[in-house]
């Protein structure tokens, strides 16, 4: 089955390049359009697409707001990828915090946004980890870091931790670590699940915010 894809963006000539792009490969469909966010959830709903892309500003519910209401609202919800013109932009962080599963850039090539779409589809998620420590800069606070406090991870997690926040990927962690795949994945599993973490992106959010990794 191909890889669904519902495009959310106000400007028209985003939507068709896009689809343009995306319906040039023979895995990926794009099964619906939306010019706002508050369009998103019933469309959701209809279609059940396997992603979105999502803009993140936007004049009646923005992307950070329709991200919270799709993963609040809809049963096992699609995964989400905003496209943002800035990759420093707050609203991209607070996106992310939300539950986005990474970000794309627009002036992206055809190429990175075809990859984009699948990785995430795949469960992935992208990100910058030098953007995302820029974003991060300053928003450590007490609270965050009571949370990854009372999660207790154990060495070998934080490690793994580690490495996730400078964007590797499960077997080059394997490797970095001298351990198996399958290990690597219920480490990070692990992870999540004590950070409360719906995913990758937010497990590296919690590491910045708390102090336990920091910007540089």
């Amino acid at each position: 089955m191909p890889v669904s894809v519902l495009l959310v963006d106000d400007e028209p000539l985003v939507r068709t390049g896009l689809r343009a792009i995306l319906e040039a490969q023979p895995d990926i469909e794009v099964t619906g359009e939306a010019a706002d966010g508050a369009a998103v959830v019933p469309l959701v709903r209809r279609l059940r697409p396997d992603v979105i892309a999502m803009d993140v500003r936007m004049p009646l519910l923005d992307g950070i707001e329709a991200t919270r209401a799709v993963l609040r609202s809809v049963p096992e919800p699609p995964r989400i990828l905003v496209v943002t013109t800035f990759e420093d932009d707050d609203y991209v962080y607070e996106a992310l915090r939300a539950g986005a599963d990474g970000f794309l850039l627009k002036r992206a090539r055809p190429a990175e946004i075809v990859h984009a779409v699948r990785l995430v589809a795949e469960g992935g998620s992208l990100l910058l980890p030098a953007t995302l420590r820029t974003m991060a800069a300053g928003r450590r606070n007490d609270r965050a870091r009571a949370d990854f406090d009372r999660a207790a991870l154990t060495e070998r997690e934080r490690q793994v931790l580690r490495l996730m926040s400078r964007g590797l990927s499960n077997a080059e962690i394997a490797a970095a670590l001298v351990l198996g795949a399958e290990t690597v994945k219920t480490h990070v599993s692990s992870v999540l699940g004590k950070l409360g973490a719906r995913d990758r992106t937010q497990a590296v959010i919690a590491a910045y915010e708390s102090g336990f990794v920091t910007p540089g």
